[in-house]
């Protein structure tokens, strides 16, 4: 099998930033697969791509390369850093973008080369480092071991007597309210409020209610979801991250 990178950053697709990571990439990791798992995360919006990587990293295979670049602190005293995870390599600015990484987590600092240009670490930096991963490189020969990483781990949810009570941490692209509860913590038909909104009971799907109407459900990333069908919760709620979630 070839090296996997994978990529997620910001960056959107309508300059040239995506292509010239990609150029020094494969430059390097020849015959490497490259992976976009999204270049879309709302410019400098580092929770949003916590949980981005929470979701996607683990579904690969083992030995992957995850290139994490959403840097609103490029070319500043920020470390740039490289990790391993249960077989999973990363490379990515320190800035709380990686917090969503077990705690026996291995994270080394990795040198800034002077040519680097200080507005594009992930061209610079991240994608030579990528690139060494994918070719076997070890970790302490591209940088030393550190032991304080920036954590911000997203919010978890609580208990509130029986209520979960938790709140929407990542809103996608259909206007989804992606919520931190998870479905362990719920019982099968349990009420869910969102924000003094009754969303009614856990549904099953979106078929099972009608078009336009509002559902509350377990996503496939294991936590509680409020959506619109065929529509947007988002807008006809009015709220976003942060809303407080009842259940």
């Amino acid at each position: 099998m070839p090296p996997i990178i994978t990529l997620l950053t910001d960056f959107g697709t309508a300059d040239s930033y995506v292509a010239e990571v990609k150029a020094v990439i494969i430059s390097s990791a020849l015959g490497a697969a490259l992976i976009d798992v999204t270049h879309e995360i709302p410019p400098g919006n580092i929770r949003a791509a916590q949980f981005i990587l929470s979701r996607t990293w683990r579904r690969f295979p083992r030995g992957a390369v995850h290139c994490v670049v959403v840097d609103p602190g490029v070319g500043t005293e920020r470390r740039a850093l490289a990790a391993e995870a249960a077989g999973h390599y990363f490379v990515a600015p320190d800035n709380g973008v990686l917090s969503p990484l077990p705690d026996e987590t291995l994270f080394y600092e990795l040198p800034i080369p002077a040519a680097a240009a200080p507005t594009f670490h992930a061209r610079d930096v991240f994608a030579p480092a990528a690139a060494s991963l994918a070719n076997g490189t070890a970790l302490a020969h591209l940088g030393h071991l550190i032991t304080d990483p920036h954590r911000s781990p997203l919010p978890v949810a609580r208990l509130d007597g029986l209520t979960a009570v938790g709140e929407v941490i990542y809103i996608d692209r259909f206007g989804t309210l992606v919520t931190n509860i998870a479905a362990e913590s719920v019982e099968p038909g349990s009420r869910v409020r969102l924000a003094g909104t009754d969303v009614g009971s856990l549904r099953r799907t979106f078929g099972d209610v009608e078009r336009g109407q509002l559902l509350a459900y377990v996503g496939s990333g294991g936590t509680v979801e409020v959506a619109v069908r065929d529509g947007s919760a988002a807008r006809l709620l009015g709220v976003g991250v942060g809303t407080e979630v009842r259940v």
